[in-house]
């Protein structure tokens, strides 16, 4: 229901002539309110101007008649168990059939009623050997002196079932009629003269309604095409403005937030940084730079941090969670899989105990332990807390979050990364005097931490001021995102990138092989594992399904050991082995116990195996390109040439078959993403639902990508000149039009 005085946001059925059942149609096709029946837009335009005699049109031609009923009757086909009507209808050259197979009313009947004229439209087909239209767009006339009247472009609708083309056609003229006045873009008047912008209700009223003079034209369609791309593309700016306007609003809020002064390269982070046994990349440094700059702020950190597969983006966020907790706070790591957590748990946790760093992995099932974790968490004495969803559970409690980090942050609704850095808003557990007490006697590798971090001591002066601080928010993805889709996805963050490999890593020669040539694959395999290298074999499933016919890990690790590589050792990986089982293999495997690992896509991050150097992916057309270059990065690692083999069935789809045409082709990251989205599209890229992806009406952010840049643009310029009445009715109007399916809760 739309607000008080707000006509456009009144439900459809207000409209004169929708009543309940054409109220029940319209609502099944998205159309709910007055303004989402002129977002309708026709799918084409069909030129209805040249008349034509029966005995001149074809089978296989759209056609425009006007001829008179001679005769009608209902029919019933056995064969298709169907029901139809038939009006037999001539214009003094010929006879016609015309069929309907739905929609056979008392009306249908009485609009074929023997003698009445008819303006028929449709396309001409054959049944036996009579010309038949079926389904025609048909209007009843009075005489034939009539036509004129009817004679012009007509838009043509994406097909609402029980609902005629005509009877929409009124119902939208009328829509416009009672309530097109209310029309109004909330791009200022200057910014359309400025651009040249169509005014937003011209643009509504030429695509529902061609213009007459466009009509007398010859060649009118081609010429009305051209214009329609340049009304779509007002309608396309405007939805777009809106919602970078709402992305800025958000941005601004987040920095108006008050932050943490945390206190720059401390003791654990020069320890960490000394003992890295390589030098980090300039990219890596530049991240650094920016990631430390936000931090020492007195504003919310609110970064995406975007690499390609082993770019070294796991450094700059342990370097980062070293900060936090050089200043006295703690670390949050959410990942958004259990395994993915866990991944990062086991690389983690490795370097902050070697420090002395007490962090957990908070798991959904861990019983009686997790109260004892959670206990440790509330009075700070977990200083990292990694795991999934559990983080954002209302029993987690933190006694000083300062630093949230979120991998792979596309999987997630904007509100989740919010429930997250709320844990930062309140605190448990000790007071902030205990804290520095406890602060000054912590040593680091022997180290002694002499001075109480300046948010310690502010805390002392004034407790809250640090009690209440906001998180700051570090997200990262290893799945590069395309420039228009990270303006979208993550429009409210500023954005950091790491597009250098670290010094050694090698290139990957990726190869497509069918199942039938298996045996060749495991001669190449043999090969590696000659020169004391060592392989992946990656499966869909661990172990046999009733509903899919493919190979699984466990079986096939098996086979291997005992058929075709028993001279060598074969170990298995997947998600449903326990945590310590996973953490042994891993650890066999990265020290050489293991020759050969058969796993699931367990291993699709945070595995580092410098001597693997070959991954066969098993069924790769199951998978997407992102998957398939997330997998690849598990090997390359090291200073050996390296080798990817995707093992595909002969019956994979056209489109199977070009994303792995892709992965032959490339192994840059953001080339792939780019792909990725313009085979599948972004929804089915990244998850709709996960992504907090809106629904865009008219745009598509593929094809649209310059639209996009340039309303960001325009929002980013006029931005200042909105009063707080503007910003109120701008963020009304975002919640009213994306509802559910985008969070934008922070907006004022």
């Amino acid at each position: 229901m739309g607000k008080k005085n707000d006509y456009l946001g009144l439900p459809v059925h207000s409209l004169k002539g929708v009543g309940p059942k054409i109220s029940i149609l319209m609502e099944r096709k998205g159309i709910k309110t007055i303004e989402d029946l002129f977002y309708f837009l026709p799918i084409r335009y069909e030129d209805r101007r040249h008349l034509r005699k029966i005995s001149e049109i074809k089978e296989g031609e759209k056609a425009l008649i006007v001829a008179k009923v001679v005769a009608s009757k209902s029919l019933f086909f056995r064969h298709f168990r169907k029901k139809a009507y038939e009006a037999i209808v001539d214009d003094g050259t010929g006879s016609i059939s015309v069929k309907w197979f739905q929609w056979i009313s008392q009306y249908l009947k009485n609009v074929c009623r023997k003698g009445n004229i008819l303006l028929l439209s449709g396309m001409v087909g054959k049944f036996g050997n009579r010309l038949q239209m079926v389904h025609p767009d048909i209007t009843i006339l009075e005489d034939e002196n009539e036509i004129e009247a009817y004679k012009a472009i007509v838009p043509v609708y994406s097909e609402i079932e029980g609902l005629k083309q005509g009877t929409l056609r009124n119902l939208i003229k009328r829509a416009f009629e009672d309530y097109g006045g209310h029309i109004k873009s909330i791009v200022p008047a200057e910014i359309e003269k400025l651009y040249g912008l169509v005014p937003l209700y011209e643009a509504f009223l030429k695509l529902q309604f061609p213009d007459d003079d466009v009509s007398s034209q010859t060649s009118s369609l081609e010429l009305l095409t051209s214009l329609r791309h340049r009304y779509l593309e007002r309608l396309i700016f405007e939805e777009y403005f809106l919602f970078q306007l709402a992305l800025l609003m958000k941005r601004g809020e987040v920095k108006k937030e008050q932050g943490i002064n945390f206190q720059a390269k401390g003791a654990y982070y020069n320890r960490f940084e000394k003992g890295l046994p390589f030098k980090l990349t300039s990219a890596q440094k530049g991240v650094l730079k920016e990631i430390e700059g936000d931090m020492v702020r007195n504003e919310p950190m609110n970064r995406l941090l975007q690499g390609d597969v082993g770019c070294g983006k796991t450094i700059c966020a342990i370097l980062a969670a070293c900060i936090a907790i050089d200043s006295g706070y703690q670390v949050a790591f959410m990942a958004p899989t259990e395994i993915l957590a866990e991944q990062h748990y086991l690389t983690i946790h490795r370097v902050f105990e070697g420090m002395g760093i007490p962090l957990t992995f908070l798991r959904g099932n861990m019983g009686k332990e997790r109260r004892e974790v959670l206990e440790g968490i509330k009075k700070g004495k977990i200083r990292v807390a990694i795991g999934t969803h559990a983080l954002i559970q209302e029993d987690v409690e933190f006694e000083k979050l300062g630093l949230v980090v979120i991998d792979e942050q596309h999987r997630f609704g904007v509100i989740q990364r919010k429930l997250l850095k709320e844990k930062g808003s309140g605190v448990g557990g000790q007071r902030s005097e205990d804290r520095v007490r406890g602060f000054e006697g912590s040593r680091v590798q022997g180290e002694e931490v002499k001075d109480v971090p300046v948010d310690f001591q502010l805390a002392i002066r004034n407790p809250q001021s640090a009690i209440h601080s906001v998180p700051d928010t570090l997200v990262m993805t290893a799945t590069p995102i395309p420039r228009t889709l990270s303006m979208v996805v993550y429009g409210d963050l500023d954005v950091s990138i790491i597009d250098e490999m670290p010094e050694g890593r090698q290139k990957i020669w990726t190869k497509v092989f069918l199942d039938k040539n298996k045996n060749t694959v495991y001669g190449m395999i043999e090969e590696e594992l000659k020169k004391e290298r060592q392989v992946f074999i990656v499966y869909p499933l661990v172990e046999e399904s009733e509903k899919v016919e493919l190979l699984n890990a466990k079986e096939m690790a098996a086979y291997f050991q005992k058929s075709v590589f028993p001279s060598y050792r074969v170990g298995l990986l997947h998600g449903r082995m326990k945590a310590e089982e996973k953490e042994a293999t891993m650890f066999r495997f990265k020290n050489r116990g293991i020759d050969i690992l058969v796993c699931t896509t367990v291993i699709e991050v945070g595995i580092d195996v410098p001597n693997a150097t070959m991954i066969i992916i098993e069924h790769a057309e199951r998978f997407g390109l992102s998957q398939l270059h997330q997998l690849r990065g598990r090997v390359g690692r090291g200073l050996h040439p390296s080798k990817c083999i995707l093992i595909t069935s002969e019956k994979k789809t056209a489109l199977a078959t070009k994303r792995l045409k892709v992965m032959e082709e490339t192994t840059d990251g953001f080339v792939i993403a780019e792909e990725d989205m313009k085979l599948r599209g972004p929804g089915d890229m990244l998850g709709v639902r996960q992504a907090g992806l809106p629904h865009f009406r008219v745009g598509d952010i593929v094809k649209d990508v310059n639209i996009m840049i340039h309303a960001r643009k325009v929002a980013e310029e006029v931005m200042h000149k909105f009063t707080a009445d503007d910003v109120v009715k701008i963020n009304e109007k975002v919640m009213e039009r994306w509802e559910n399916n985008i969070h934008f809760s922070d907006i004022a």
